[in-house]
């Protein structure tokens, strides 16, 4: 009988301990998965190379009837702080030509803008020896989308280096930097500076004649990098600015320039789109008159506010309406002042139709006619699915180049805020950046600088009248100022998607790198102000 109990007693305590060590087994399980699948994933993680990774291939293209040898190179460059601290990986493409001394060759760094984004667009549909086929204006069909060699490519007159912003392509920070410490007008301005010195010192480009091409948010960048590479001992030959827009301050609430900026290109966009009631035959011309006016009676008329007597502000409705195609009684009812979204949707409401903003040629279907601003950018959304696709073909099949990092088409997400305050040379700092200011401190620096804007007459994204008001702004002698070209096309913000102007454009890029180079040579300096004053 006792050992009947004693045997039931000991199955009873046993139950709970069996019990709870069976519970403790998954669980010690579950832990072991998580930590052994940890392991995994930080195994795998895809992280930016701190040595710098490299694939190399090569091409020809024929320009100007001459077949042009090159080696192309999808590359990451290390940058590092001033201890040798490795703080990013900036990915590029560089497209050098085949069979000449790196010596006197020239060599021309390209970036878009955004700010925030990869240099895709300059690199698929510009320059390079290889382009992305456009049509003049519409959406590119889907794939299998047109590609191949590019006639108008740049290949003979300069070595191309395409390079993409931090947290954008396949460009990324390292250890502990994030992107924070490159997402500000300084600080990113800071990392291309020191991506382009170790380009020029990796491969030895320091006898080199040196060009930056940006587009968009790319020219703000192109004065502030153009300063610190200066003050660093690079001075460069050439800017050019495509798409410009150096100047944010004028873009605040309450400024009344941003209007005169855009007028011009809204009345180009009325020429092009026949709305005018008298439609001149030459747009370069009409835009010589417009231009007149908004820097006369239309800036007049403005800079008066509230002061404006009926009878002028009736009689500058009238021009404008001329000149627009838009109502009179809508810009009386607008006080003179039409905003951009509104003009893109009332243009050409009766067609229930509105005009781009990068691009004012590309017209979107409208769900609502009656909207006061459009659901999309149509020259936007009209290239980017055959500019994206093609690129990760290329870079893969044609290039070469393989990691398991994603490509990112921008750099904008949860966590990105870009920090606009600059600190411009001798100015100050700016809490909506002016680059023209660091642009006409490095003109002043090295009056052998040449600088190009090329303008598209139907972008309202950077308006062309912006870039003239600015240049006009930075006080610059007649010396410097005859340093500065513009030149003009029929097209929008990306002026290469218009393939009639590429050969156009080609050439004028090609005759400003030839006077750059030659002004470089030249054995007499350009004179300053003081050294003229004190011959007299």
């Amino acid at each position: 009988m006792h050992r009947l109990v004693l045997t039931s007693l000991l199955l009873a305590t046993a139950a709970p301990a069996q019990a709870q060590e069976k519970a403790e087994q998954p669980a010690a399980k579950g832990q072991g998965y998580r930590e052994q699948m940890k392991a995994e994933v930080e195994a795998a993680w895809a992280r930016p190379p701190v040595e710098e990774a490299s694939a190399v291939s090569h091409g020809a293209v024929t320009v100007a009837g001459q077949s042009i040898a090159y080696t192309a190179t999808a590359r990451t460059l290390t940058i590092r702080d001033d201890e040798g601290k490795p703080t990013a990986s900036y990915f590029y493409t560089a497209y050098t030509r085949d069979g000449v001394g790196k010596g006197p060759r020239p060599v021309t760094f390209f970036y878009n803008g955004g700010p925030g984004s990869p240099t895709i667009w300059l690199h698929m549909g510009s320059f390079a020896p290889v382009r992305v086929t456009t049509a003049n204006p519409e959406y590119i069909r889907p794939a299998p989308y047109g590609f191949g060699p590019n006639p108008h490519s740049l290949i003979d007159k300069t070595d191309m280096v395409f390079v993409d912003a931090i947290g954008a392509g396949w460009s990324r920070p390292l250890g502990d930097k994030t992107g924070k410490d490159f997402w500000g007008v300084d600080q990113d301005a800071e990392g291309f500076a020191r991506a382009i010195q170790r380009y020029t010192s990796k491969f030895n480009r320091w006898a080199s004649p040196k060009f930056l091409f940006g587009e968009s948010y790319g020219t703000l960048r192109n004065p502030v990098v153009a300063a610190k590479l200066e003050a660093a001992g690079l001075s460069l030959n050439g800017i050019v600015q495509f798409s410009t827009i150096m100047n944010y301050g004028v873009r605040q609430p309450g400024y009344d320039q941003n209007y005169l900026t855009l007028f011009p290109t809204m009345a180009a966009t009325a020429w092009y789109h026949d709305r005018l009631p008298n439609r001149p035959a030459d747009l370069r011309a009409f835009l010589d008159e417009v231009r007149a006016f908004t820097s006369g009676p239309y800036a007049v008329a403005l800079a008066k506010g509230s002061t404006i007597s009926p009878e002028e502000k009736a009689a500058v409705a009238a021009k404008m309406s001329a000149y627009t195609g838009i109502g009179e009684a809508y810009i009386l009812r607008a006080d003179l002042r039409l905003t951009l979204p509104r003009f893109q949707t009332e243009l050409l409401r009766d067609r229930r139709l509105a005009v781009g903003r990068l691009d004012s040629r590309y017209l979107l279907n409208v769900t609502d006619a009656n909207a006061d601003s459009p659901e999309d950018d149509p020259a936007s959304t009209a290239v980017s699915g055959a500019f994206v696709a093609t690129f990760q073909d290329y870079a893969t099949r044609v290039l070469g180049y393989k990691t398991d990092m994603p490509y990112r088409m921008s750099a904008r997400g949860p966590g990105f805020e870009w920090d606009w305050k600059h600190r411009a040379p001798g100015d100050g700092t700016h809490l909506a950046p002016d680059s023209a200011v660091d642009l006409a401190y490095t003109m002043r620096t090295n009056p052998y600088l040449k600088v190009l804007f090329i303008n598209g007459y139907f972008d309202f994204a950077t308006p062309f009248y912006g870039a003239e008001f600015d240049v006009n702004h930075m006080l610059l002698d007649q010396q410097l100022q005859k340093n500065i070209r513009f030149t003009y096309y029929h097209a929008g913000h990306m002026v290469y998607l218009n393939p009639d102007t590429l050969p156009e454009m080609h050439r004028d890029l090609a005759t400003w790198y030839d006077d750059a180079l030659r002004a470089a040579a030249s054995s007499n300096p350009p004179a300053r102000p003081e050294a003229k004053a004190g011959r007299n």
